[in-house]
């Protein structure tokens, strides 16, 4: 408990010193002549496509000279990334780009871990996923909402399993606390990554899959899965034919995953400000909006401010939640 009260006072502390980048703006410094973007899982991947994507556009910016490098670290559900940006010089060439749930699910389901809030200064949002529950052939086409897939489950608790990209992973969260709520027992399946859990739900070798509704997109549009939910507040813009939890029931599977960018503890405030307005500049950008929205992605930036408020409050939220479902993910 001492340890997760202590995270809390380190989001809070994160929050105020992200506060004082915008007004740090002022200060003077020449451009980094590179920088490089860490980031905890493969390229490919969507969060990667968002540090690809704004690394792109950064050169040339108060903050870089050149565009900035991507380099994957996958490993430990993106803590490999974070550990080695914390490690890293404080110069600010060198960032992350990561899930918020690397601080606000992960510190409730290890009892240690390597890193902690006021190791990092968050600089802005880059943007956000809604996770879905997609079918394959391996459920009758006669299933075709959350309530009829429930009730298959039931009356085949043999199939009645499915698949995430990870253990830990907010998908394995979401799919737990449906199981939960529900009452109907689903069995997790995890996976390394989603390609593998999607490529065998297509091929009907696995019922289930809970992960990044993006990752479902080009199948669902194939007509090789069915989408029967998405987490998000409001329905999907790229599946909006698709209800929600909320709105079949679920309520507390509403949730939205940003992948966010960082910089190490020890970066001045000013370099701080110029990662910041060249990564928001990035973001508004036509070109990095289409190519995200073909992997089912919402731009978003923010204030550094504004996103420490946002990863303490998901802190605080799924606490609770994690204690309900009893996942540990030392065992």
């Amino acid at each position: 408990m001492q340890d997760r009260r202590n995270f809390v006072k380190g989001l809070s502390a994160s929050a105020a010193m992200a506060a004082l980048g915008p007004m740090a703006a002022r200060a003077q410094g020449g451009p980094i002549e590179q920088v490089r973007i860490l980031y905890g899982f493969p390229a490919g991947s969507a969060g990667d496509s968002v540090a690809r994507r704004v690394g792109e556009k950064l050169g040339g910016s108060a903050y870089t000279k050149n565009m900035g490098v991507v380099e994957n670290k996958p490993g430990a559900g993106g803590r490999i990334a974070l550990e080695a940006l914390r490690s890293a010089s404080g110069d600010g060439s060198v960032i992350a780009l990561s899930q918020v749930s690397a601080f606000s699910v992960y510190p409730f389901i290890y009892s240690k871990l390597s890193y902690k809030p006021e190791d990092f200064h968050p600089l802005s949002i880059g943007a956000i996923m809604h996770h879905g529950l997609a079918v394959g052939p391996a459920v009758p086409a006669s299933v075709k909402s959350l309530k009829d897939y429930l009730e298959w489950a039931k009356a085949n608790p043999e199939q009645a399993n499915f698949g995430s990209p990870g253990a830990g992973s907010l998908p394995h969260l979401i799919g737990a606390l449906l199981s939960l709520r529900s009452g109907v027992k689903l069995n997790h399946v995890p996976y390394r990554g989603m390609a593998p859990g999607v490529s065998d739900l297509v091929g009907g070798q696995i019922s289930t899959m809970m992960g990044p509704s993006g990752d479902f997109l080009s199948y669902y549009r194939a007509g090789k899965l069915r989408v029967l939910a998405t987490s998000g507040p409001k329905r999907n813009p790229y599946l909006p034919n698709v209800p929600t939890f909320a709105e079949q029931g679920f309520n507390d599977l509403t949730t939205e995953e940003w992948f966010g960018f960082y910089a190490n503890a020890k970066t001045p405030a000013e370099v701080r400000a110029r990662a910041h307005a060249a990564i928001v500049q990035a973001l508004k950008s036509d070109s990095v909006k289409e190519s995200l929205g073909v992997v089912g992605l919402i731009v978003t930036s923010s204030t550094p401010e504004e996103m420490a408020r946002s990863q303490q409050a998901e802190y605080e939220r799924w606490g609770p939640l994690v204690k309900q479902i009893g996942f540990n993910g030392d065992s």
